[in-house]
């Protein structure tokens, strides 16, 4: 899936290693997602370079989540309780914070909407 155009390549192997960058950090965040910047990443360096993309996926713990979404769609049940848990947490703060209700009703909507996308893939 290698890019024809060599501006192409040149973009999104930076992009890749900035997804990476913040899958990384996300694995130590509490509210920060992790596998889809590794999804990401590895969608960037398959455009890039496919070298870039096999050292990605040389590593178990970011080729076992990509592969899965790659294959099936899937997302691991783990990561949906993780996903929602962190999505109530940040409604549940920004009403701490003293957001409006209008802001929190779209909050609200918008992860909702995420939520189901999220419970609606296979495991």
């Amino acid at each position: 899936m290698r890019a024809n155009r060599p501006f192409l390549r040149l973009l999104f192997a930076p992009l890749g290693f900035v997804c990476l960058a913040l899958g990384v950090v996300g694995a130590f965040l509490p509210l920060m997602p992790s596998t889809v910047f590794f999804i990401s990443a590895a969608a960037c360096f398959a455009y890039a370079s496919p070298r870039l993309e096999a050292w990605l996926l040389s590593f178990d713990f970011i080729a076992r989540p990509v592969r899965a979404w790659r294959e099936r769609g899937a997302i691991a049940r783990p990561a949906k309780l993780l996903a929602t848990l962190g999505m109530s947490i940040g409604l549940l703060a920004s009403a701490l914070a003293g957001a409006s209700l209008l802001m929190l009703a779209v909050a609200a909507f918008v992860l909702a909407l995420c939520a189901l996308f999220i419970w609606t893939r296979p495991d």
